[in-house]
């Protein structure tokens, strides 16, 4: 399976393929071409990271959109993607609304928001057979006036270009890793291929037992005679893509979306299902690397956690005012403080770098001292190998962002397991 990755940062998804390879005893997943270029960024360390680990063959550090416009381009000749069957990527979450249907595209919105377009006219002049794609989990819930609309948006199109989509949202720690990065996944595949023909005739099966997601991550659900029951929950067949934007959903206080679906042709299948998972499960301690290659840097004096870090992560109320002018009462609660190193590690995110103090760095307390983590015990937290992110020209507290932006490599490796049973 030829692979292209997409915004492809520090290479989570090849690595995860990779991994898969190794388990599989095979060379079935080849990445062929991938894209790593970050906007108003002069030094691209994450595109060098990339190249120092893969090398600079078939590998962009361009704009997406300049890449769309020289595919698109006709007469040309001029062809950058070369042939390949699965599309992977992750991005950012926005705005996707369409302020006109995609005939014009002065209808995008969102500055952001256009990555998923550049995604779209990647997908709609190459027409891979398979697309997996992933976010974060608010995904299914934005924005919050119209809850659910980017996403309903999203499967439209990818359903207008002749795609079966499957989502699932994945906390990988319930399924034993050692970080709790809940993140949205879909997978989406060309409706006529045998795999999309199989989930299309038993939808609700496919949620729960037959489907790329079940198979990797197993769940249980509600009690429900899965062969009789094939309607859908919805449907956004009759809407235009601007009309969802305008009004889908308007004003409703909950998303239309459970954690795991499928749509066709804009009919929508969800349910809200539950992990099922027996195995092991990794920590915070299992990763840390020996006292001696820790930096001194990174060790945190007790009245420095005293007086900065910890009331930081306590819990608070704190009256405000909003920008109308009402008084009301801002809570947080209290964040485990330090770590509990027997535990998956929270989310870590891209600020998770530097020495300034903060609420969601992570601490922990071993062997008498308070320290913040080190990339090098990041990396691992994520999957990746030791020191992947290592390079001269790379400051530590970037590192650090790299890896809050990558997903759990794992996840992914047990997707292209699965991915190869069923499709391979």
């Amino acid at each position: 399976m030829k692979i292209i990755e997409l915004f492809a940062g520090i290479g989570g998804f090849r690595i995860g393929f990779e991994s898969a390879n190794k388990n599989l005893n095979s060379d079935y997943f080849k990445v062929v071409w991938s894209n790593q270029w970050e906007p108003n960024e002069r030094a691209q360390y994450a595109s060098q990271v990339y190249v120092n680990k893969w090398g600079e063959k078939n590998h962009s550090n361009e704009d997406i959109e300049t890449i769309c416009e020289r595919e698109m381009s006709s007469g040309s000749g001029e062809k950058i993607l070369p042939k390949y069957d699965l599309l992977v990527g992750g991005f950012p979450c926005q705005d996707y609304s369409v302020a006109k249907t995609l005939r014009s595209a002065e209808g995008i919105h969102g500055k952001k928001g256009v990555l998923w377009w550049s995604i779209y006219k990647i997908i709609s002049i190459t027409a891979p057979k398979y697309v997996l794609l992933e976010n974060v989990d608010r995904l299914i819930s934005s924005p919050a006036k119209q809850r659910g609309r980017d996403f309903a948006i999203m499967l439209s199109c990818l359903n207008d270009l002749g795609y079966v989509v499957e989502w699932r949202i994945i906390n990988a720690a319930e399924y034993g890793f050692a970080q709790r990065r809940k993140r949205i996944f879909i997978f989406a595949s060309k409706e006529t291929t045998k795999y999309a023909k199989k989930i299309i005739k038993s939808p609700f099966t496919s949620i729960y037992k037959n489907g790329i997601f079940p198979q990797a991550f197993p769940v249980i659900g509600k009690e429900k005679n899965l062969e009789e029951n094939l309607l859908p929950n919805f449907s956004i067949s009759d809407l235009d893509l601007d009309v969802i934007t305008t009004n889908f959903n308007k004003g409703g206080k909950k998303t239309p979306f459970l954690n795991s679906g499928i749509s066709f042709k804009r009919n929508i299948w969800t349910e809200r299902v539950i992990p099922n998972y027996s195995g092991k499960f990794d920590c915070i301690r299992n990763h840390l690397v020996k006292d001696s290659d820790v930096p001194a840097e990174y060790y945190i004096s007790k009245k420095e956690y005293e007086e900065k870090w910890f009331p930081l992560k306590d819990a608070k109320k704190i009256e405000r005012i909003s920008k109308s002018g009402i008084p009301y009462l801002y809570s947080e609660g209290r964040i485990a403080c330090p770590d509990e190193l027997n535990k998956p590690a929270r989310t870590i995110i891209t600020s998770e770098g530097g020495k300034t103090p903060s609420r969601f760095k992570h601490i922990i307390f071993k062997d008498g001292k308070y320290r913040r983590l080190t990339p090098v015990e990041l990396e691992g937290l994520s999957g990746f190998p030791k020191n992947h992110t290592r390079l001269d020209i790379i400051p530590d507290k970037k590192r650090a962002f790299f890896i809050g932006n990558a997903l759990v490599t794992g996840v992914v490796d047990r997707l292209g397991i699965s991915i190869y049973k069923l499709i391979g």
